[in-house]
């Protein structure tokens, strides 16, 4: 077979095994399709099936195929980062700032917390920081991954809820979104390479500059041009970004954030995203899946991904809780609100990715932010239906 019989074999895998476990194993309530893609991804890795199929792995997934899977993935993760920026709710975020800071602030600063201390644990032992880093990166670069909010996957969630429109889920998205702001701030902080600290704030301060005449042309198009615009936008800015040392995916998120919600019809908005997690995050998924590695052990990784399930879960519930005894919310609406911000999935998958690809952190700590992703978001549905069941006063509730 040649390189393009056998690229077409791996996209039929990518899209046909987590399609058909999710369907006939009915697994939604649990484990929604793109958690079962990420979990196939994990599985078509060289972990699993390279280690039970050598030769059919290396067959399929050989560094021809790689590379052309690798370029759709990077294609595909910086178009979903750009609508996470688009997402953002900031706007309404500052017309409820204190509220919405307070909130926001402590439901991300103690899982961060909590999310160091388990790091530190990490750090005492060998395999877990990764080559480049200094061990403040790998600290708070874990930490980060376990304060994490997945914005595109909460929004997912909240309308499979049927309260994505209603004032508790606009409250939540709002919290999210400042931290999603907060998170790639501090992501950029780790980044920062000081032997190129004058191309990044070189970079930083041309974004700043052409955002504001980007801004302007965008407010002068039709929606249909303004699609084609934040495409090239997302482009150049990703390329910038990787030109000065950050990431892509910075530069992605960037693009996105410089980009205002309102002007998009929020039907078209929604469907994109849809058609992007469809056609285009598969691929990224069993990308991500390939990168992972059980060189520590199997038992270590997945010791270490229930360390960091707990850190991040409990780091989280107790941040809301405390928001909810300042802010006097009602009685359970900080556990709600908590284990609906403690979702991860695409996003900490998609910060793990590039901490691995900078270097801070080994294949190993990788996977295991992977499976405490992948555990947290499964976790998310059956614990939050019944909680809304008992509040359901709550979801219309003002602010």
């Amino acid at each position: 077979m040649n390189t393009s019989e056998i690229f077409l074999v791996a996209m039929a895998l990518i899209f046909a095994l987590p399609y058909l476990v999710w369907r006939l194993g009915r697994t939604e309530y649990f484990a929604p399709l793109v958690v079962v893609q990420i979990v196939t991804g994990i599985v078509l890795g060289p972990g699993i099936l390279g280690a039970v199929f050598p030769e059919y792995y290396r067959f399929v997934f050989n560094p021809a195929v790689v590379q052309s899977l690798n370029g759709l993935a990077w294609w595909a993760v910086m178009c979903f980062v750009l609508l996470a920026g688009i997402e953002l709710d900031l706007k309404h975020a500052w017309e409820h700032r204190r509220e919405s800071s307070t909130a926001a602030g402590l439901a991300l600063g103690v899982p961060l917390l909590t999310g160091s201390v388990a790091a530190a644990v990490l750090a005492l032992f060998p395999g877990w920081i990764g080559p480049q880093a200094h061990t403040w990166q790998f600290i708070v670069g874990v930490g980060m991954a376990c304060a994490v909010t997945a914005l595109p996957i909460l929004v997912l969630f909240l309308e499979k809820l049927g309260v994505l429109r209603a004032a508790l889920g606009q409250r939540i998205l709002r919290y999210a979104s400042m931290d999603d702001i907060a998170i790639w701030g501090v992501l950029a902080l780790i980044l920062m390479d000081w032997n190129r600290v004058g191309r990044q704030a070189g970079f930083l301060a041309a974004f700043v500059v052409v955002a504001f005449g980007f801004r302007q042309l965008m407010q002068r198009l039709d929606e249909h041009d303004r699609w084609y615009v934040a495409l090239i936008w997302l482009a150049l800015c990703g390329l910038g970004a990787d030109w000065s040392g950050l990431h892509f995916m910075v530069g992605a998120f960037l693009a996105g954030a410089a980009i205002d919600r309102d002007w998009f019809d929020q039907d078209r908005l929604d469907s994109i995203r849809h058609n992007v997690l469809l056609v285009m995050m598969p691929v990224f998924f069993l990308s991500t899946g390939l990168r992972t590695e059980w060189q520590v052990g199997g038992a270590q990784v997945f010791l270490a991904a229930a360390m960091l399930l707990a850190a991040s879960i409990g780091g989280k519930l107790i941040g809301t809780s405390v928001a909810g005894r300042v802010l006097r919310w009602q009685p359970g609406e900080a556990s709600l609100i908590g284990w609906l911000l403690q979702t991860k999935a695409l996003i900490m998958i998609i910060f793990a990715n590039i901490l691995l690809d900078k270097g801070v952190i080994t294949a190993s700590t990788f996977t295991a932010l992977l499976l405490m992703a992948v555990g947290s978001t499964m976790l998310t549905i059956p614990v939050v239906t019944p909680k809304l069941g008992r509040l359901r006063h709550l979801v219309g509730k003002t602010d």
